[in-house]
This record gives C-alpha cells, structure tokens and sequence, in this order.
C-alpha cells in the first residue's frame, strides 16, 4: 500500500473533528465575518489594529482603532465594559502580533478573537482600507 504524510496519521473521528473546529471559532474570527459585521452596524465587538503607527497610518480597516500590545493595560481598557469583545488584527499569516495581542488582553481578564488574515487576509478578500487617521483611533 502506497503512504504518503497526508495518510501516516488517521484523521480524527468525526465526533473529534467537530468538537476540535467548532472550539477553534471560540478562538478567531476571519476577515468575511468581520466585514460582514461592520456592513451590518454596530458589530458588538472592537477592532484593534496591533501594527505599528506608521503601518496604521499608510491604511487601516475602518472602524479598526489603533492599540499596540504594548499599550493593552487595564487602565486603557477601564473605558470599555469588561464583557467587551476584543478582534485583532496584524498584517497577515505571516506576523504573530495578533496573537501575541490575543494573549495580553486575555491575561487582562478581557475577552477576544484573533481575526485571522490581517490585512493580508482583508486586501486578499478585496475590502477596502483607510487612510483617514482621527486622533482619537490612535492609542
């Protein structure tokens, strides 16, 4: 019989494979459904944009507020309720930033989802990016 890395290891059990994909929407988000959110109104959660300010500037998704990892300390957060739903985002698959800012708002007690993609993902699916810059997205 012919094996290949694909067939080295036996899939999961169905059962395994749900409970394993539908845990991981707990996780992350991606960039339809947050589009898909915005187009709708209020989306109930909070963008970030976990890149630098320079990167932020040169465009940003709209409605995304400018938060670097290393600003995420409670007393920023006091403005927003504790229950608030946190979506970051960085420049794509290939940067952790997210994640990383995935990690310090949990250990802030906050919740959140990385939306997978970053801009990479967002530019990819053909959404728009901003470059109006109002001070106050800026943290």
């Amino acid at each position: 019989m012919t094996t290949n890395a694909v067939l080295e290891v036996a899939a999961a059990t169905s059962a395994d494979a749900f409970q394993r994909f539908a845990s991981s929407l707990q996780y992350e988000t991606d960039c339809w459904d947050v589009h898909e959110a915005f187009t709708l109104g209020d989306p109930g959660f909070v963008l970030f944009d976990v890149r630098n300010q320079d990167e932020f500037q040169g465009g940003h998704i709209g409605g995304a507020i400018h938060m670097m990892r290393g600003k995420m300390i409670a007393s920023k957060l006091a403005v927003y309720p504790a229950n608030t739903l946190f979506v970051v985002y960085c420049a794509g698959p290939h940067c952790n930033g997210a994640t990383k800012a995935a990690m310090v708002l949990a250990k802030l007690g906050r919740p959140v989802k990385v939306m997978l993609g970053g801009i990479t993902g967002w530019l990819d699916q053909g959404y728009p990016l901003t470059k109006s810059v109002d001070p106050s997205i800026i943290r």
